[in-house]
């Protein structure tokens, strides 16, 4: 008896690290020391001690339950943007530049081609965020998961200067909200979708006319990252006062957490296009407004918070970065929360 007739195929790992290389490589940054295969990433700080007080930010997730859409569709090369785009994000959020990313799949078994197209959509994630691919795991768990499946969970860290950080502490009444837009559902509330739509591959291949596509390849689409858009508005010197990553819990949950006391986030639901998919998921799933608002992003994947003069500055940069920002509402005095009028 050996470990492949146990169920772990040591063979196959090492050839998902040689498919998966090409990828890798084309998110190194100066900063790495050493390549792929060793026992932990090496990073340079040199570079970041021109900042006064350098500080760490850092950013851990998962893609959730859209990964069973990647499993049904045979599709595996998108969902690894997903992953880096929930964590850096977030590190954005906080006013930092994401440095390195690293990747975590289990999986039944370790099929190489899948492996890679998975660690592909990863390493694409980290080129339009900036960061190194710096190292990874692959575990291979059978009789603990189906062979066909498997889960993808990331963590990566970003560096701020300590003065830099947005905290929100200086938003005040009059500021300014702009939202850019998502690319759809993003990857937060996947399990109230597939209650609503049959997980079947023949509903996922439907064409629907108002999503001018198929239903699959319109809840497959990646999640939006937002890190180059947040560094060309700081390059055009506008200071980000707030910040929210709009993931699971809506505006309800994320747009509060941007906020400092006695300020309150007032919204216009008419100051953007809501996409189709949001409006198909709710007639089919008969979803009141307020649990959709409360679940989903319904077309803002990130919201920032600027002095009002300095709007025309920020979209403009925000245009350049290739997003496509809208004035969703302003900042008032009042009971820290958010209002959706």
């Amino acid at each position: 008896m050996d470990y492949k007739s146990s169920g772990v195929d040591i063979e196959a790992g090492y050839q998902s690290v040689e498919l998966m290389k090409q990828y890798v490589k084309g998110t190194m940054r100066p900063e790495v020391l050493g390549g792929l295969g060793g026992f932990s990433g090496a990073f340079s700080m040199e570079k970041f001690k021109s900042m006064e007080k350098p500080t760490l930010v850092s950013g851990t997730d998962g893609v959730g339950t859209k990964i069973k859409l990647a499993f049904l569709m045979d599709r595996h090369d998108t969902v690894g943007i997903d992953c880096v785009a929930m964590c850096v994000n977030d590190i954005v959020c906080a006013g930092g530049e994401p440095l390195f990313f690293l990747d975590y799949i289990a999986c039944g078994k370790n099929i190489p081609e899948k492996i890679a197209a998975i660690v592909k959509g990863v390493a694409e994630g980290c080129k339009q965020a900036g960061a190194a691919l710096i190292g990874g795991e692959t575990a291979e768990h059978p009789g603990l998961m189906p062979e066909e499946e498997y889960d993808l969970a990331g963590f990566a860290v970003g560096i701020v200067d300590e003065k830099d950080l947005i905290t929100g502490e200086h938003l005040k009444p009059g500021d300014v909200l702009i939202g850019m837009a998502s690319s759809g559902v993003h990857s937060n509330g996947f399990s109230l979708v597939r209650k609503v739509f049959d997980m079947t591959k023949e509903s996922l291949d439907t064409w629907y006319e108002e999503l001018g596509g198929t239903l699959g390849e319109t809840l497959l689409t990646p999640t939006r990252i937002y890190v180059k858009a947040l560094q060309a508005v700081r390059d055009a010197g506008v200071t980000v006062k707030a910040c929210s990553h709009i993931t699971g819990g809506g505006f309800y949950e994320n747009v509060p957490r941007m906020l400092k006391e006695d300020t309150r986030a007032v919204i216009q639901k008419d100051s953007y296009p809501v996409p189709a998919i949001f409006g198909l998921l709710a007639k089919k799933g008969n979803i009141d407004e307020k649990v959709m608002y409360n679940t989903y992003n319904m077309g803002i994947g990130m919201i920032v918070a600027v002095d009002a003069a300095d709007a025309g500055r920020a979209m403009e940069a925000m245009r350049q970065a290739g997003e496509t920002p809208y004035v969703i509402g302003s900042v008032e005095a009042g009971e820290k929360g958010v209002t959706l009028c």
